[in-house]
Protein backbone atom coordinates (compact mmCIF):
# COMPACT_ATOMS: atom_id res chain seq x y z
CA UNK A 1 0.00 0.00 0.00
CA UNK A 2 1.53 3.46 -0.74
CA UNK A 3 2.13 6.29 1.18
CA UNK A 4 -1.18 8.05 -0.10
CA UNK A 5 -3.30 5.40 0.23
CA UNK A 6 -2.75 4.81 3.59
CA UNK A 7 -3.15 8.45 4.13
CA UNK A 8 -6.61 8.51 2.34
CA UNK A 9 -7.74 6.09 4.75
CA UNK A 10 -6.41 7.55 7.61
CA UNK A 11 -8.66 10.78 6.29
CA UNK A 12 -11.64 8.56 5.27
CA UNK A 13 -11.49 7.38 8.96
CA UNK A 14 -10.99 10.47 10.56
CA UNK A 15 -13.82 12.28 8.44
CA UNK A 16 -16.44 9.39 9.90
CA UNK A 17 -14.63 10.87 13.38
CA UNK A 18 -12.23 8.90 14.17
CA UNK A 19 -10.34 11.31 16.14
CA UNK A 20 -7.07 8.93 16.70
CA UNK A 21 -6.64 8.61 12.39
CA UNK A 22 -5.80 13.06 12.60
CA UNK A 23 -3.72 12.30 15.26
CA UNK A 24 -1.83 10.19 13.08
CA UNK A 25 -1.92 12.26 9.90
CA UNK A 26 -0.46 14.77 12.78
CA UNK A 27 2.28 12.81 14.16
CA UNK A 28 3.24 12.06 10.41
CA UNK A 29 3.48 15.23 8.99
CA UNK A 30 3.64 18.47 12.27
CA UNK A 31 7.26 18.40 11.56
CA UNK A 32 7.96 18.32 7.93
CA UNK A 33 5.38 20.92 7.63
CA UNK A 34 7.06 22.80 10.57
CA UNK A 35 10.51 23.05 8.06
CA UNK A 36 8.29 24.16 5.03
CA UNK A 37 6.67 26.43 7.36
CA UNK A 38 10.42 27.66 8.88
CA UNK A 39 11.38 28.68 5.21
CA UNK A 40 9.20 31.91 5.78
CA UNK A 41 8.89 32.49 9.84
CA UNK A 42 11.93 33.06 11.70
CA UNK A 43 10.57 32.98 15.31
CA UNK A 44 10.57 29.16 16.66
CA UNK A 45 7.34 29.79 18.82
CA UNK A 46 5.54 31.20 15.75
CA UNK A 47 6.39 28.35 13.66
CA UNK A 48 4.46 25.98 16.35
CA UNK A 49 1.75 28.47 16.85
CA UNK A 50 1.03 28.67 13.15
CA UNK A 51 1.82 24.68 12.10
CA UNK A 52 -0.88 24.31 15.02
CA UNK A 53 -3.18 26.61 12.87
CA UNK A 54 -2.99 25.24 9.98
CA UNK A 55 -3.47 21.50 11.58
CA UNK A 56 -6.49 23.11 12.99
CA UNK A 57 -7.64 25.14 9.61
CA UNK A 58 -7.09 21.56 8.01
CA UNK A 59 -9.24 19.43 10.45
CA UNK A 60 -12.25 21.55 10.43
CA UNK A 61 -12.01 21.59 6.34
CA UNK A 62 -11.57 17.82 6.40
CA UNK A 63 -15.06 16.89 5.25
CA UNK A 64 -14.07 19.02 1.76
CA UNK A 65 -11.35 16.97 1.17
CA UNK A 66 -11.77 14.79 -1.93
CA UNK A 67 -8.66 13.06 -2.10
CA UNK A 68 -8.23 14.93 -5.49
CA UNK A 69 -4.50 15.97 -4.22
CA UNK A 70 -2.20 13.70 -1.57
CA UNK A 71 -3.14 14.71 1.28
CA UNK A 72 0.40 16.62 2.27
CA UNK A 73 -0.14 18.46 -0.98
CA UNK A 74 -3.39 19.56 0.64
CA UNK A 75 -2.19 20.36 3.81
CA UNK A 76 0.63 22.06 2.30
CA UNK A 77 -1.57 24.47 0.67
CA UNK A 78 -3.54 25.11 4.05
CA UNK A 79 0.09 25.73 5.77
CA UNK A 80 1.27 28.33 3.11
CA UNK A 81 -1.82 30.14 3.47
CA UNK A 82 -1.61 30.20 7.17
CA UNK A 83 1.83 31.10 7.05
CA UNK A 84 1.04 34.19 4.81
CA UNK A 85 -2.21 35.28 6.72
CA UNK A 86 0.64 35.42 9.72
CA UNK A 87 2.46 37.57 8.23
CA UNK A 88 0.86 40.34 6.59
CA UNK A 89 -1.07 40.18 9.98
CA UNK A 90 2.06 40.57 11.29
CA UNK A 91 3.75 43.19 8.89
CA UNK A 92 6.42 41.00 8.45
CA UNK A 93 8.04 39.62 5.02
CA UNK A 94 8.85 35.75 4.62
CA UNK A 95 12.79 34.71 5.56
CA UNK A 96 14.58 32.06 4.57
CA UNK A 97 16.70 30.21 7.02
CA UNK A 98 19.49 28.58 6.17
CA UNK A 99 19.76 25.84 8.99
CA UNK A 100 16.83 23.71 7.15
CA UNK A 101 17.32 20.01 6.11
CA UNK A 102 14.78 17.90 4.74
CA UNK A 103 15.09 14.44 6.30
CA UNK A 104 18.32 13.24 4.42
CA UNK A 105 20.21 16.02 5.45
CA UNK A 106 20.09 17.56 2.34
CA UNK A 107 20.22 21.28 1.94
CA UNK A 108 19.73 23.47 -1.37
CA UNK A 109 21.87 21.28 -3.26
CA UNK A 110 24.11 24.12 -4.76
CA UNK A 111 27.65 24.02 -2.24
CA UNK A 112 28.31 20.70 -4.40
CA UNK A 113 29.61 22.82 -6.96
CA UNK A 114 32.38 23.59 -4.86
CA UNK A 115 34.85 20.58 -4.15
CA UNK A 116 34.25 18.55 -1.21
CA UNK A 117 37.83 19.10 0.47
CA UNK A 118 37.33 20.07 4.36
CA UNK A 119 39.93 23.27 3.96
CA UNK A 120 39.12 26.60 5.24
CA UNK A 121 38.73 28.09 1.79
CA UNK A 122 36.19 25.43 0.68
CA UNK A 123 34.20 25.96 4.01
CA UNK A 124 34.44 29.83 3.22
CA UNK A 125 33.07 29.57 0.11
CA UNK A 126 30.30 27.12 0.74
CA UNK A 127 29.06 29.52 3.47
CA UNK A 128 29.44 32.24 0.62
CA UNK A 129 27.27 30.17 -1.51
CA UNK A 130 24.59 29.26 0.99
CA UNK A 131 24.36 32.58 2.29
CA UNK A 132 24.79 34.24 -1.34
CA UNK A 133 21.43 31.48 -1.81
CA UNK A 134 19.89 32.59 1.05
CA UNK A 135 19.89 36.06 0.32
CA UNK A 136 18.66 35.34 -3.50
CA UNK A 137 15.97 33.29 -2.24
CA UNK A 138 14.54 35.99 -0.07
CA UNK A 139 14.75 38.77 -2.28
CA UNK A 140 12.37 36.90 -4.56
CA UNK A 141 9.01 38.03 -5.08
CA UNK A 142 6.88 35.59 -3.07
CA UNK A 143 5.03 33.41 -6.07
CA UNK A 144 8.73 32.68 -6.86
CA UNK A 145 10.39 31.86 -3.91
CA UNK A 146 7.62 29.43 -2.52
CA UNK A 147 7.82 27.97 -6.08
CA UNK A 148 11.86 26.95 -5.63
CA UNK A 149 11.09 26.37 -1.59
CA UNK A 150 8.24 23.36 -2.74
CA UNK A 151 10.87 22.26 -5.24
CA UNK A 152 14.24 22.14 -4.15
CA UNK A 153 13.95 22.28 -0.23
CA UNK A 154 10.94 19.77 -0.25
CA UNK A 155 11.38 17.74 -3.30
CA UNK A 156 7.89 18.25 -4.27
CA UNK A 157 6.87 17.60 -8.37
CA UNK A 158 5.78 20.33 -10.59
CA UNK A 159 1.97 18.59 -10.25
CA UNK A 160 2.13 18.82 -6.71
CA UNK A 161 3.56 22.90 -6.62
CA UNK A 162 1.14 23.47 -8.80
CA UNK A 163 -1.90 21.66 -6.73
CA UNK A 164 -0.17 23.42 -3.69
CA UNK A 165 0.09 27.07 -5.35
CA UNK A 166 -3.10 26.65 -7.03
CA UNK A 167 -2.09 27.49 -10.60
CA UNK A 168 -1.06 25.59 -13.50
CA UNK A 169 1.46 23.93 -14.04
CA UNK A 170 3.26 25.49 -16.58
CA UNK A 171 3.17 28.84 -14.46
CA UNK A 172 4.86 26.56 -11.64
CA UNK A 173 7.75 25.73 -14.29
CA UNK A 174 8.19 29.27 -15.11
CA UNK A 175 8.13 30.39 -11.66
CA UNK A 176 10.72 27.70 -10.68
CA UNK A 177 13.18 28.88 -14.23
CA UNK A 178 12.80 32.61 -13.23
CA UNK A 179 13.85 31.82 -9.24
CA UNK A 180 16.37 29.57 -10.60
CA UNK A 181 17.65 32.53 -13.06
CA UNK A 182 17.67 35.06 -10.44
CA UNK A 183 20.21 32.51 -8.27
CA UNK A 184 22.40 32.19 -10.30
CA UNK A 185 23.14 35.08 -11.42
CA UNK A 186 23.40 35.96 -7.35
CA UNK A 187 26.21 33.37 -7.73
CA UNK A 188 27.79 33.95 -11.08
CA UNK A 189 30.56 35.84 -8.90
CA UNK A 190 31.44 33.64 -6.77
CA UNK A 191 31.58 30.64 -8.85
CA UNK A 192 32.77 32.36 -11.63
CA UNK A 193 30.48 30.79 -14.41
CA UNK A 194 29.78 31.73 -18.05
CA UNK A 195 26.64 34.03 -18.30
CA UNK A 196 24.47 31.44 -20.48
CA UNK A 197 25.47 29.03 -17.80
CA UNK A 198 23.61 28.57 -14.48
CA UNK A 199 26.34 27.55 -12.37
Amino acid sequence: MSDREIDQQLVERAQRGEKRAFDLLVAKYQRRLARLLSRFIRDGSDIEDVTQEAFVKAYRALPSFRGESAFYTWLYRIGINTAKNFLSANGRRPVVNSEIEDEDGETFDLASQVPDLNTPETELMNKQILATVNTAVEALPEELRTAISLREMDGLSYDEIAKVMNCPIGTVRSRIFRAREAIAAELRPLLDTAENKRW
